[in-house]
């Protein structure tokens, strides 16, 4: 049964992608050079439609780079024809370079996506499964870039903020291109004071000791109480088991003032110490729930038969169910440290003393008007990379335990 023509799709298709990238190049563009554009968002679509249409009617052993390239031609022709050559609202005479490089950017952008979408599409009709598959891939493309430009776009903008001069920024606080003339040591400048003045090197080891010790203590409990749970019958073994996540029902912030008065008498409050108390009683509760279901995947015949050959069954853990559980313990382990590295209730509520602040703590220190604001910027890219850095060491560590996992059982 046939249900769509493939022509109108590639024009719906490419009128979306002329619009949506012309956008985005532009935001792109304007936030690396600091040039303000203007995009002709209707010209751009219907130069998208045009050029998704001659795609689609080209024959697929045709599609080739160097056809790519002509139909990205043609659509940066058109468009500049469309906007009598000022498709950014400037003439090309101005900022040249820039407009050219934003110009084929976006017509290689709007090709790439309609070329990534009609693949293995022709003109004419087609059935109602493959329509139904194009509209998925237009999703999952709209999907993926409205998520990366979540992702990105605040990152950027805090990188960018962090380099720049306290004059520049002054000067137009929406300009977020970044002079790499000006050298290493002007660049960086927020960050040398950053650790020079503001004692960030402090606020980073105590982040780290805190979120160590936080995830050896947090394994320390779950691993044995996550095995219990998933291997030994004991009564109250489902209510209990059923019941672990229970204390994420309860606020944090009804628990921070009860806490906070404990604290304050027993003279853990203002301490690292009094951290690493609750930190890990946050923690637990997540990672046995997560530990007790890995377990219950794993061949339990592998531990039998280690019981069998005369292991205890504290072996039994350490030898066997430890090393298959190799991903679990490494997600739950980064898990675990990325709550305790970014939390910031107890953090605020329980430190006073500037010399035992965590990361988090340290950051909010400098949000005041007495501290520049590309400081505070680069407080928060300080807080923020050693765990973008953890999460890629990680993975491969992940993908490796998964693997000798599945070898192993």
């Amino acid at each position: 049964m046939r249900f769509g023509n493939v022509s109108f799709l590639a024009a719906l298709f490419g009128l979306i992608w002329g619009g949506v990238w012309m956008i985005c190049t532009s935001l792109l563009i304007m936030l690396i050079t600091g040039v303000v554009m203007v995009p002709a968002i209707g010209q751009a679509t219907i130069a998208g439609a045009v050029v998704g249409v001659l795609l689609v009617l080209l024959p697929s052993k045709m599609r080739e780079i160097r056809s790519y390239i002509v139909l990205s031609g043609i659509a940066a022709l058109g468009l500049c024809l469309m906007t009598a050559f000022a498709p950014f609202s400037l003439p090309l005479s101005e900022a040249f370079f820039t407009q050219f490089i934003a110009l084929f950017l976006w017509a290689g952008l709007v090709i790439w996506s309609l070329a990534l979408c009609f693949a293995t599409y022709e003109a004419g009709s087609e059935k109602r499964y493959r329509i139904e598959v194009l509209f998925i891939r237009l999703l999952k493309g709209l999907g993926l870039l409205l998520f990366t430009i979540f992702v990105a776009l605040p990152f950027y903008v805090m990188v960018m903020t962090s380099l720049k001069s306290q004059q520049s920024l002054l000067k137009n606080p929406l300009d977020f291109s970044v002079d790499l003339s000006s050298g290493v040591a002007v660049l960086f400048r927020s960050y040398v004071e950053l650790f020079a003045d503001y004692h960030f090197g402090t606020f980073l080891l105590n982040s780290a000791i805190v979120s160590v010790v936080t995830v050896v203590v947090t394994l320390a409990f779950a691993i044995p109480g996550a095995y219990a749970v998933a291997r030994l019958r004991f009564p109250g073994q489902l209510f209990l088991s059923r019941s672990i996540l229970l204390i994420y029902m309860v606020p944090a912030i009804v628990l921070v003032i009860p806490l906070y008065a404990i604290f304050s008498q027993l003279g853990l409050r203002d301490s690292l110490v009094g951290l690493m108390v609750v930190y890990p009683a946050t923690t637990i509760p997540v990672a046995l729930y997560m530990l007790q279901g890995y377990f219950r995947g794993l061949p339990a015949e592998l531990e039998e038969a280690g019981l069998m050959d005369g292991l205890t069954r504290w072996q039994v853990i350490t030898k066997i169910t430890m090393p298959l559980a190799l991903p679990a313990l490494a997600s739950v382990s980064l898990y675990v440290f990325m709550i305790a590295w970014n939390e910031f209730l107890f953090a605020f509520m329980f430190l006073d003393d500037f010399q035992i602040f965590t990361l988090s703590r340290g950051v909010v220190s400098l949000n005041s008007s007495e501290v520049p604001r590309q400081h505070l910027m680069a407080g928060s890219v300080v807080a923020t990379v050693p765990v973008l850095v953890i999460f890629l060491w990680f993975e491969k560590y992940l993908v490796s335990g998964l693997t000798a996992g599945s070898v192993k059982g």
